[in-house]
């Protein structure tokens, strides 16, 4: 029987990379109408922050006489609130903002890392111009003629959106067991692309040389430990049952 396509990379445009490592890994493109849905989603939830926020000044407004330093803190934190928002959640949550989460769609970097917190800022600050000269015309324009459906803050920050079903996509084939004297390694703070990125070696160890898979795992290992401070392979141990381990930690808590 033949392999069934993935529906991820069927229905939606794909990008595919190779990483340093040799591994390929394909993402599905979020199309316009569901980065449209999640634009919807964050806007309504800005304008309720709004109204919120202007019956507050209201209110204070009738015990103290406005002053220029009053509107000039409102009129910031209108701007903040407008364009802050998306830059926040997408550094807190990695990519996403509430109506992206929703939605089931992430920023990512065309690489598949995450965004700095700078390249998200940046990003961001260019929807004044993306917006022009009303609902995102410019950045809708933009979408429809770059591969990727690609804003001008996507260009700029070298960012695409992808669905989040994607970086999920590569599940894993091999049976790793758990046991009671497993060290935690903190897999917990791996990212889905790490999390990718060792279900795509370990998905095809078996086809490497010895030699080309040894190598293989000790980079990626040595790529994560950097950002997990792991300790060498314990006696007895290897690098690919502590990438199991890790991959098993990161699943285990789940979340984004």
């Amino acid at each position: 029987m033949l392999p069934q396509p993935d529906p991820a990379t069927v229905l939606f445009d794909k990008h595919t990379i190779e990483t340093p490592e040799q591994l390929r890994l394909d993402f599905a493109v979020a199309g316009i109408g569901s980065r449209f849905l999640a634009l919807a989603i964050d806007t309504l939830i800005q304008i309720a922050i709004m109204i919120a926020s202007l019956i507050v000044i209201g209110v204070l407004g009738l015990r103290w006489q406005p002053s220029v330093w009053v509107i000039a803190s409102a009129s910031a934190g209108f701007f903040l609130l407008f364009y802050g928002y998306f830059a926040f959640f997408e550094i807190l949550w990695n990519g996403q903002t509430p109506g992206k989460r929703a939605i089931g769609i992430r920023v990512v970097k065309d690489s598949g890392r995450p965004l700095t917190a700078a390249e998200s800022i940046g990003r961001n600050l260019l929807r004044t111009v993306d917006q022009l000269p009303a609902f995102y015309a410019v950045g809708m324009a933009s979408a429809l003629l770059t591969s990727g459906n690609k804003r001008l803050g996507d260009l700029v920050a070298g960012s695409m959106v992808v669905r989040e079903s994607s970086l999920a996509a590569v599940k894993p084939i091999w049976q790793a067991t758990r046991t009671g004297n497993d060290a935690v390694l903190g897999g917990n703070a791996l990212s889905v692309e790490d999390l990718a990125l060792i279900d795509a070696f370990l998905n095809r160890r078996n086809e490497l040389d010895p030699e080309v898979r040894s190598r293989m795992a000790w980079q990626i290992l040595n790529q994560l430990s950097l950002k997990l401070h792991l300790s060498p392979p314990a006696p007895g141990s290897s690098t690919e049952s502590m990438l199991e381990s890790l991959a098993w930690e990161r699943r285990s808590a789940g979340g984004n």
